[in-house]
């Protein structure tokens, strides 16, 4: 399974791309999408967008895992980032890709151990789990941080699939190590 994570941002979109075989975890490429600021909502979005095709055409993942983004103290914000992350997804759909979502906690959890793991720990541990030669950059990080937790959850989510305990429709969430529904 080749898994494509994304980060989004109106600024900064980071991707990072994973092979796993087995339980074995292989980097295959990451980056981050850079948004000129100086351009119009519409053509941020498209740069976005754009880029993800790219990304998607050059290095055929099998699935996909997106950040969820929460409310910030700034609505407007969060509005833009919202729309950042709609870019993604659309990119994401277009290319034909299935679309897994997790939560910031989730994937810090899932990749540090740490739900409210800082930055630099995220970098670390990606660094790591992957045998970088070298530290990644920040949204490279957080972006193949996404395809590591979903590498993590998906054998449990297909397992339960599989068993007919967890239907299309219902989506999994694993609280202190447990399954929840």
């Amino acid at each position: 399974m080749r898994i494509l994570g994304i980060d989004p941002g109106l600024r900064r979109t980071g991707f990072g791309v994973i092979d796993v075989l087995g339980s074995r975890l292989h980097y295959v490429a990451s980056g981050t999408i850079i948004v000129p600021p100086d351009q119009p909502l519409a053509q941020r979005l498209k740069v976005i967008l754009d880029n993800i095709r790219e990304v998607v055409q050059s290095t055929q993942p099998t699935v996909s895992a997106l950040e969820k983004v929460f409310v910030n103290t700034n609505p407007a914000s969060t509005l833009l980032l919202g729309q950042a992350r709609g870019a993604a997804m659309c990119a994401l759909a277009d290319s034909d890709l299935d679309v897994y979502e997790y939560t910031a906690l989730q994937v810090k959890k899932s990749v540090v151990g740490n739900g409210h793991a800082a930055k630099e720990q995220v970098q670390k541990m990606v660094q790591h789990l992957l045998a970088l030669s070298g530290l990644p950059a920040a949204d490279s990080a957080d972006a193949l941080a996404c395809a590591i937790c979903h590498a993590h959850f998906n054998p449990l989510t297909q397992r339960l699939k599989e068993t007919g305990q967890l239907t299309a429709s219902h989506t999994a969430r694993v609280r202190g190590g447990r399954l929840v529904s």
